[in-house]
Order: structure tokens, then sequence, then C-alpha cells
């Protein structure tokens, strides 16, 4: 019987380590500011995932609007292709598409590496050595201007050894309130302490698009909930007597799909000689031997309905996710598309009501929000759509921040809404 006990003893002990969450802020000892760089501006940039361009005006999300009201509003922003989650978040920081960061998809293989990156699996999400480019926090810090990040994309990982000074581990256990005040802190902290770029991520408005679809009220609560925070989090932020400018964006937006009539995996996908990555809104088939692919294509586009099959070579340059973009061999040999408005359901599994990840110049919806306001932006201003890479420059600009590497992203942007330096 002891032996028993002190066996279950044992699996529940390893079943609570498991299951701990790590809620502890994350701080690199030793970094302060440049003397120089404790005059430059502040900037806290914030994502709303699942944040679709016309929720605010849609569901009167009141104090975005007015916020953005004394600054900017963009008519939308464009994702990157794919419009989901990982790639995107990435993109805003780094300027670069994903097939040129690296981060192709939220779950792809790495043929050099002979492995598969996905965002559940918080190694690899943790592992900086997935990553290219330079996010903002990474630019930053070289730079020594210090950076803070309560989530986003990557922020976790030490990509060329850096992660940003102030961050914590993903997840959703820690209350609002409390992230609020973290960032109130923050912005407390004496100059050669207090980060001068700060990322903060909800996750909620995505949550409910998923599983309620984007005109379900559930989804409307929850974008008042963001439009809530923000104020909250704006009206915190102000008492700590900084000028600081505030960008509101998201990554995608949501529509409502045809989860009754989603398309199983093809019968000319031989899964032994391919290994199969993502569902839902883009296939990825990656050959075990170059030999199969023709035939399987040739199968697969004679045997096709409701979706489009695409070589790497093929894919339309628009979506710059063909082979000449592939810098780092992360895209499928074949790519499956289902035309809007179906889904792939590869696994059988339950199939939710909304989904992103469509090419955003045929699916408006794809579509994100961005709004921006503070002292380095223009009062009053409206722009038209632009692509989400050019924010990168953006807050390299306002940070005054150097970067001589690639980007994909423009100045444009940033000239057309900053007020000019003096």
């Amino acid at each position: 019987m002891k032996k028993h006990i002190t066996f279950l003893i044992v699996l529940l002990q390893t079943v609570v380590a498991f299951g701990q969450i790590d809620t502890v802020q994350k701080v690199v000892p030793g970094r302060k500011n440049g003397i120089e760089q404790q005059k430059k501006p502040y900037v806290i940039l914030i994502s709303a995932d699942g944040f679709r361009y016309d929720y605010a005006q849609k569901y009167h999300a009141e104090h975005l609007l007015a916020l953005s009201n004394e600054g900017v509003r963009a008519a939308s922003m464009i994702p990157s292709y794919p419009s989901v989650t990982f790639p995107n978040h990435y993109a805003l920081v780094s300027g670069l598409y994903p097939s040129h960061s690296g981060l192709v998809n939220n779950t792809f293989y790495d043929r050099g590496r002979h492995d598969a990156y996905t965002m559940g699996n918080k190694a690899k999400v943790a592992d900086g050595s997935w990553y290219y480019g330079s996010p903002l926090w990474v630019l930053a810090e070289q730079q020594h201007l210090l950076s803070a990040s309560f989530y986003w994309v990557a922020s976790e990982a030490a990509i060329q050894n850096i992660t940003p000074t102030y961050y914590y581990v993903y997840n959703e256990k820690i209350a609002i309130h409390k992230r609020i005040s973290e960032v109130v802190n923050w912005l407390n902290l004496p100059a050669e302490n207090r980060p001068h770029f700060i990322t903060f991520y909800f996750p909620q408005v995505d949550h409910a698009g998923h599983v309620y679809g984007p005109d379900a009220p559930e989804t409307v609560r929850e974008v008042h909930f963001v439009d809530s925070a923000v104020n909250e989090l704006t009206k915190a932020v102000k008492t700590t007597g900084l000028d600081v400018n505030f960008v509101f964006v998201s990554d995608h937006g949501m529509t409502k799909v045809d989860k009754d009539h989603a398309i199983g995996i093809p019968a000319a996908i031989d899964t032994s000689k391919f290994i199969v990555s993502g569902d839902g809104i883009l296939v990825e088939l990656y050959a075990k031997n170059q030999a199969d692919v023709q035939a399987t294509y040739n199968n697969l586009k004679q045997g096709a309905k409701d979706y489009d099959v695409y070589l790497r070579d093929d894919m339309p340059s628009k979506l710059h996710y063909a082979q000449t973009d592939d810098w780092h061999n992360r895209i499928g040999d074949i790519l499956l598309i289902p035309h809007y408005p179906k889904v792939f359901n590869l696994y059988s599994k339950k199939i939710n009501t909304g989904w992103h990840g469509y090419d955003p110049s045929v699916v408006k919806d794809m579509h994100a929000t961005f709004l921006a306001w503070g002292p380095a932006f223009k009062h009053h201003a409206t722009i038209p759509s632009f692509q989400n890479v050019d924010v990168f420059n953006l807050i390299k600009n306002i940070l005054g921040l150097i970067y001589t590497g690639k980007v994909d992203g423009t100045d444009k942007l940033a000239e057309d809404i900053l007020i000019p330096k003096k």
C-alpha cells in the first residue's frame, strides 16, 4: 500500500510541476539606458489578436475611437501572407515578410534542421535560433535603449542572444490590472533603468472570434474588454508624467467559414512520402524525396475541388511566398489553399466558426487594425490601407534607432503620420 501511495504522490508532484505556469517577471541584470538614449521618446506597441479592421467602429469601441481621433486611424492594415498570428506579429516588429523572417507559419518544417516549429511548443518558441531579422527590442537593446514586453511573439526567445530587459513568458493567468500596473512600474523606474519600448498583447478577441465567429455577442464583449483595458492603460500611464506614444495594432482579422463542409485530406497525398504541415487555410507538403513532387502535384491538380494547388515555384508573387522568397528553405514543396469560405480539416477535429489565414487581397475580412496617438503623431489624421511590415520602420524612426539590415517595409507610413522633427 505504501508503494502505491508513494507512486501517487510522485505522480501528482510531476503533474503539478508540468502544469505550473511561469508568471514571474524576467529581468536581465546590468543593462542601462545610454545617457543620450534617456532623452528618447517612449512607445507602447499594443496588439489585440484578431481585432479585425472594422471592429472598433462596428462594435463602438468608444475609447479606441476617441484616442485615435486625436491621432491617426488607418482604413485598415494589410497583414502578410499567411494571415495568421505568429508570422504577422513577427512581421510587425521585424519589418520582414514571413518568408524572409523564417517564421513562415504558425507551424512549419525546416529542412536543414530536420525539425518542425510549432507555436504550441514552448521550447521551440523560446529558441532564438528559429528567428531571423532584428526585432525592435533587439535593435533597441543593441543601441543601449531598454525595452520591455508583456508578451509578444518571440519576445521570450534570445534572438541574437538578446531578449528585452524586462519580459514575461506568455501565459493568460496574469490579470489585466496587474499587467497595467507593471507597465506603470516600468515607466516609473529611474531614467537609466526605464524601458522606452514596450509591447503589450491581448488574446481575447481572437479566442472569441474563432469559437463564436466575428459577429457573435461574445466577440463584441471582448472588443469592449480590450477597449476598456486600453483606456485604463492610457490613464494609468498618464500618472507617470511621461509623454508616451501608443500604437494599437492587430495581427489579422477574422471571418466566418463554411465549417460544415470542410475539405478532408486529398487521396492523392501519400503521407509516407510527404511531411504534412498545417491545416485549415494553408496545407504544406514537404517531400521526403523530390522525385515524388511532380506526380503528386499533378494528381492533386487533377482532383482539386474547392482549393488551389501550387508548387513552391509557382506561388503568386503578390503573396511573397514563392521559392524565390523562401530565404530559409521552410516553405512546402506543394501548397494547398482553400477557396474562401472553405477550410481544410485533415485531422478530423472540431472546426471553429471563425478563421483567418486567407490571402488579404482576396478576403477583406483578413485586414487588421491600426490606430496611433501620442506626441509623435499628427492629429485627426486618417490614412489608406498599408502593409504591416511598415510598422517596424515607423517605430524605429520614433525611437531614433539605426538599422542597416534588410527589411521589406518602407518609410512611407512614418512620413505620412509622424510630425516632422524640428
